[in-house]
């Protein structure tokens, strides 16, 4: 019997599945979101855990090859991930709604950035990639505590049925609108130490880019929609064009410098709102993106990571504390304070505070993409890709806790109850 390529990857694509789910639904019986117990099989997948308790049989599954093939799909799980969520996102303006934005965007954002980077500053080169020039590094450590998962986040929402209600609306709008300013934030420190080709002219695509999306790409979307009757059976070329304009917009988004994953979220946001079966269209892409995609991701992470390195010394393990309690207080602090100049009650306050504090996927990629540029070591990957799971598994507790405390039983106040500003309509419909 021959154990191929082919018959490795295929193999570890079923153990990683498998793996995430179930850590999943167990985490889910614990009342933790599910993505956590997801992301937390992937990390389990990897060397630290099955490869140390069966290094034999892990090394015989995941040959390089296979490594690198996982790698490949886990990076379009991302994409077809990111789309969706940029695709479900809807949002409806009223009066006041940009003032209350700015001033949570401003608080959720700059004070975890600004508290990030003098940490940057204090732990010197211990998080830091060879020869990074410190302020570029200062940088990414503030926008990597900056983060805010609009994925997970939009996910932890549906599954604690806040996806409707004004907080959680509100808090993914603002997550959407950080996570945008972040990525622009990431694309000029790569472009300053050089890594988005051809220095600060990679901003020119990069803008470019979104302007043909919205000019010339969104109009042609619409057109197709109408014609193929939202994808009900009058053609089968509406799935394939669309997935062919992801991809083509992804890899024009790597090219520019971008993240792939920015490039994802604007295609999926230029979609047409106003017509029918986008709904049913975007199901049709959800269910092998969750199921199947997603964890690939996780898994990717996972086999790259290697924890003796981080709990083998004290000084390693009080620096990890040290970055968790920064990224936790900073957002807490930065989003509460930006939630009541805007004249939100402090419960609420709160709530959005603990919301913002999810860093999850988001700050998975962003990690990925400082240790590919050499931003990062690996000691500072693994501490950023803890500080995403710690602040993501913190969520759900939380939240379960101040619905226990509310007397609506809501975390919202009673139904129909806005603040001045307040954004509405339905958040991301993923995770179900």
């Amino acid at each position: 019997m021959s154990f191929d390529t082919a018959a490795r990857f295929l193999i570890a694509v079923s153990l990683i599945v498998l793996c995430a789910h179930v850590t999943g639904s167990v985490l889910r019986l614990l009342r933790q979101p599910r993505v956590v117990g997801e992301i937390a099989g992937g990390l389990l997948i990897g060397p630290t855990a099955v490869g140390a308790l069966w290094p034999d049989g892990h090394a015989a599954v995941f040959t390089p090859d296979v490594i690198r093939a996982v790698d490949l799909m886990a990076q379009l799980g991302l994409v077809f991930f990111v789309f969706l969520l940029g695709a479900e996102l809807r949002v409806d303006r009223r009066d006041g709604w940009w003032g209350l934005l700015a001033r949570l965007v401003a608080g959720a954002l700059l004070v975890p950035f600004a508290l990030g980077a003098v940490l940057g500053i204090a732990t010197g080169e211990r998080l830091a990639g060879a020869g990074v020039p410190q302020p570029a590094f200062v940088l990414f450590l503030g926008l990597a505590l900056s983060i805010t998962a609009l994925p997970v986040l939009g996910r932890i929402l549906v599954e604690y049925g806040l996806q409707h209600t004004r907080l959680g609306v509100l808090a993914l709008t603002t997550a959407a609108l950080g996570d945008g300013a972040a990525w622009a934030g990431l694309l000029l420190i790569l472009a300053g130490v050089g890594a988005a080709g051809g220095g600060w002219l990679g901003l020119v695509p990069a803008a470019a880019l979104g302007v043909v999306l919205v000019a010339v790409v969104r109009p042609l979307l619409r057109t197709l929609f109408r014609a193929s009757g939202g994808g009900t059976g009058r053609t089968h070329l509406l799935a394939p064009a669309v997935i062919a304009g992801l991809m083509i917009c992804a890899a024009l988004s790597q090219m520019a410098g971008m993240h792939m994953a920015i490039g994802a979220f604007l295609f999926g946001l230029v979609m047409p709102r106003d017509l029918p079966h986008l709904e049913q269209f975007t199901a049709s892409f959800r269910g092998f993106t969750m199921v199947v995609l997603l964890p690939l991701f996780f898994a990717s992470i996972g086999l790259r990571m290697s924890l003796p390195e981080l709990f083998g010394q004290a000084s390693a393990v009080w620096l990890f504390c040290l970055v968790v309690a920064v990224a936790i207080g900073s957002k807490y602090g930065g989003t509460m304070a930006g939630a009541m100049l805007a004249g939100l009650p402090r419960r609420d306050a709160f709530v959005l505070g603990t919301l913002m504090n999810c860093r999850g996927v988001t700050e998975l990629v962003v990690a990925s993409v400082g240790l590919q540029h050499g931003l990062i070591n690996e000691l500072g990957f693994t501490v950023l890709v803890l500080v995403a799971l710690v602040t993501t598994a913190l969520t759900g507790p939380t939240l379960i806790m101040l619905r226990n405390s509310d007397e609506s039983g809501t975390l919202d106040g009673p139904a129909g109850e806005a603040p001045r500003g307040a954004v509405t309509g339905a958040g991301a419909e993923l995770g179900r």
